[in-house]
């Protein structure tokens, strides 16, 4: 599956994302090792703290699958700058199944940043070896 297929996914699952307090929409589209692809959305709630974001979404949702073995994670926010990075919580999330995972992420179209996990999160909490 090419970048262009994979962010698509992801501006299109991004439409569904229930966030009434920010504004502020995120979709996720996460390419499995098996072909799957995984989508999630940010689902916010009156307890802010209670918020999931969308690529902690996708990555539930694989799991729940029976899948961790993951290829690529595309991402797309509402935002008309810059591209908006994972939290710090997902990158934890993320690196916990992917250490060297790929992520796009973009905003506007044409927007992009490629990145992987351990650039964005070089340092992370790890209480075993794997």
């Amino acid at each position: 599956m090419s970048d262009d297929e994979l962010i698509g996914l992801a501006r299109e699952v991004k439409e569904n994302a229930h966030a009434p307090y920010s504004g502020f929409r995120v979709g996720a589209a996460l390419l499995a090792g098996d072909g799957r692809v995984f989508t999630g959305v940010n689902v916010e709630n009156a307890s802010i703290g209670l918020s999931v974001c969308a690529e902690r979404n996708a990555i539930a949702r694989a799991v729940a699958d029976g899948v961790t073995d993951f290829v690529r994670l595309a991402i797309v926010t509402d935002s008309t700058d810059e591209p908006t990075m994972p939290c710090g919580v997902c990158r934890q999330v993320i690196w916990e199944f992917a250490r060297e995972l790929p992520i796009i992420v973009e905003s506007k179209p044409g927007a992009r940043v490629h990145t992987t996990i351990a650039e964005l999160f070089p340092r992370p909490f790890t209480s075993y070896k794997r």
